[in-house]
């Protein structure tokens, strides 16, 4: 393990998109091809408290909303793209999401009465 304070933390972009630790940049994020490993083989950052969930899923919802496009033009494009977006798109954006919780600190809610 190297100390996770000698070296700078990466950008979100480089963490993102080669799914890396966002704390040192070298460590794999993911496990398997969407299965978040338990912590950084390198700086041993414990990535158990991350959880990008649905988030992904938001995103293509956002764009229906946002645009309505007519239903042929979903059959066009959408159809062969599917599989491509999904697979795609589907490992970064969740990388994405567990890179910026590090990075803003996220928390579970907790309800306080």
């Amino acid at each position: 393990m190297i100390d996770p304070d000698s070296r700078v933390e990466p950008s979100v972009a480089y963490a993102t998109l080669l799914g890396r630790c966002p704390r040192c940049g070298r460590g794999k994020l993911f496990a398997g091809f969407l299965k978040i490993a338990p912590a950084c083989g390198v700086c041993g950052l414990d990535y158990s408290r991350f959880d990008a969930g649905d988030g992904p899923a938001v995103f293509a919802l956002i764009v229906e909303v946002k645009f309505s496009p007519p239903y042929w033009v979903h059959a066009v494009i959408w159809g062969p793209m599917v599989l491509i977006l999904s697979l795609g798109l589907l490992r970064p954006l969740k990388a994405g999401l567990v890179v910026l919780q590090y990075k803003h600190r996220a928390e579970e809610g907790r309800i306080s009465h």
